[in-house]
């Protein structure tokens, strides 16, 4: 046992010295009746005993060691609980800081944090939870501005460039009010507010659910906010652990009817050499961006980066097609270069991985034909706007609006089939598993994990069950017995 009577404690007014006392007694690391922290550490302030238990002995003596280097610094302990006058005042300004940092502040402190090393699909993510969640994180009246210009106030306020810039003019209300009427941090353990962030998570502004993608991505934002949240000592610990999802009938499924047949496919991509004028070619520098999505099952953002250098394209047979990035498209204030594309790796994988993908002979002459009539860019990409740009994302999917119209009949055009240029990727994969391919080698080829291709297309796989019952009856082998 050890003993200490420094004199003098340094306490200021904001601490009641009568609260205090240099008594303090301190005894060496004990066993403690309990199973899952059997180490008890016990010392006297002014009288008062003060203990805790710890899992392991490690851990109790480092705090044994905190408590004695205080007694040495000379230091003043709390009788109530035993902490030393430094841990009381560190707490206090926890508490603090936990009471007064608004949650405009805290989004625009958490967004700088993970600017430099998110990519910009992942800015705009983050940014767009935040926002759904800051409806409430605000003080609520009549007099509040709209929902939706609260949410585009903060999404502009938490970039990091428009830090020392005014809001343009139709979100300077709404701005102002997220700066006076935001709650602080710490509101978020109130099981009121709590409640509400929850249902903003799972619900669109018009009360509909969001899809499941969308719910999952903002409580990630979301998530990852609160952890940082906790590093700051703004929360105690997770509230969102102790939150249930709301279940909702969205789903990431395939639709099998968004899918296109063949002929279909033809159509399409013939209707799509058609669009624009014909001096202008803007369809027609397009026909082989959508043919490698149907034919090898690229996403948009992987074949507007194609080069030619990624591709192998033999006069007959199969050719390849080997993926380096991707190039998504976000707003330009998401984007490090103040470009609409930002350019990244290939999605779940490595900075410097690439995916080859194996495609087939049709494809492999549209490649080469397009490569004879267009040419690449400077950089060696396939594909261009009429400036030798990089291919938007609003001229691709005009392009194929227009497309539809031209190759369906009415009916079809008012149905979801095809209605994205996305949906090609999805009928490729669809192709590929309907002819037998392993989920393992459709998975490798389009970049998922067979996790994703079961969920994502288990309802999209049909006539299979005749050919896997033969190759079961093959390998049983068993002897017919006739009764």
């Amino acid at each position: 046992m050890t003993n200490s009577s420094a004199a003098g404690s340094g306490q200021n007014d904001s601490l009641d010295p009568a609260e205090f006392s240099l008594d303090v007694r301190l005894w060496n690391v004990t066993k403690a009746q309990s199973k899952t922290r059997p180490y008890q550490l016990r010392w006297i302030v002014g009288g008062k005993v003060s203990s805790k238990t710890f899992a392991t002995v490690t851990l109790a003596g480092s705090r044994r060691s905190e408590l004695w280097l205080a007694m040495k610094r000379g230091e003043a302990f709390r009788v109530k609980d035993g902490l030393p006058e430094s841990e009381v005042r560190a707490a206090a300004k926890t508490a603090d800081v936990r009471e007064s940092l608004p949650w405009l502040a805290f989004c625009r402190e958490c967004m700088a944090m993970r600017w430099p090393t998110a990519a910009a699909k992942t800015r705009e993510g983050i940014a767009d939870g935040l926002a759904a969640v800051t409806l409430a994180m605000v003080e609520q009246d009549k007099h509040m501005p709209g929902v939706e210009e609260l949410r585009l106030a903060l999404r502009w306020a938490v970039v990091p460039a428009h830090a020392e810039l005014e809001p343009p003019a139709e979100l300077e209300d709404a701005h102002q009010w997220l700066v006076k009427r935001s709650l602080a941090v710490s509101a978020l353990e109130d099981p009121k507010i709590l409640r509400d962030v929850q249902y903003r998570l799972s619900f669109k502004l018009d009360g509909a659910p969001a899809a499941g993608e969308t719910s999952r991505r903002r409580r990630r934002a979301l998530n990852t906010a609160v952890e940082y949240a906790i590093e700051r000592k703004l929360l105690a610990e997770n509230p969102l652990a102790s939150l249930k999802r709301v279940k909702t009938s969205s789903t990431d499924r395939v639709d099998p009817r968004v899918l296109v047949n063949k002929t279909q496919a033809a159509q399409l991509l013939a209707a799509v050499s058609y669009v624009g004028t014909w001096d202008r070619k803007k369809g027609r520098r397009l026909v082989a961006f959508y043919a490698v999505m149907y034919f090898a099952a690229l996403r948009p953002s992987e074949a507007v980066g194609l080069r030619k250098s990624d591709c192998f394209l033999p006069e007959t047979g199969w050719g390849t097609l080997t993926v380096h990035d991707t190039h998504p498209v976000s707003g330009k204030k998401w984007t490090d270069s103040g470009e609409r594309h930002d350019k990244r790796g290939l999605k779940s994988r490595g900075a410097k991985d690439d995916r080859p993908v194996p495609i087939p002979p049709p494809l492999v002459a549209m490649l080469r034909a397009h490569i004879r009539e267009f040419g690449t860019a400077k950089d060696g990409r396939l594909f261009t706007n009429e400036r030798l740009g990089l291919v938007g994302s609003s001229t691709y999917w005009r392009v194929w609006k227009d497309a539809r119209e031209y190759a369906l009949p009415p009916d079809l055009q008012a149905s979801i089939l095809g209605g994205r240029p996305y949906d090609l990727r999805h009928t490729c994969i669809t192709t590929w598993l309907n002819a037998g391919v392993p989920v393992a080698e459709v998975a490798r080829r389009v970049g998922n994990s067979p996790e994703v291709i079961h969920r994502v297309y288990e309802g999209c796989i049909y006539g299979q069950e005749e050919v896997m019952n033969r190759k079961i009856e093959q390998e049983l082998d068993w002897p017919l017995y006739q009764s």
